[in-house]
């Protein structure tokens, strides 16, 4: 009998050092990174929804 899961649910701890500077940070959320990140969650979310359409 197969079974099939409803909800998963994920939890994470962020442990943030206080050694990195905050520079370092801006640097790492550059908008041209976080634009890239929003197309590929896009384009995920998109073929999960074509998936279940064509079921």
């Amino acid at each position: 009998m197969p079974i099939e899961i409803k909800e998963l649910v994920i939890r994470a701890i962020v442990d943030e050092t206080k050694d990195e500077a905050p520079s370092a940070r801006a640097e790492a959320s550059a908008p041209s990174d976080r634009s890239a990140l929003v197309e590929e969650c896009v384009r995920e979310v998109l073929k999960i929804l074509e998936r279940t359409r064509e079921r």
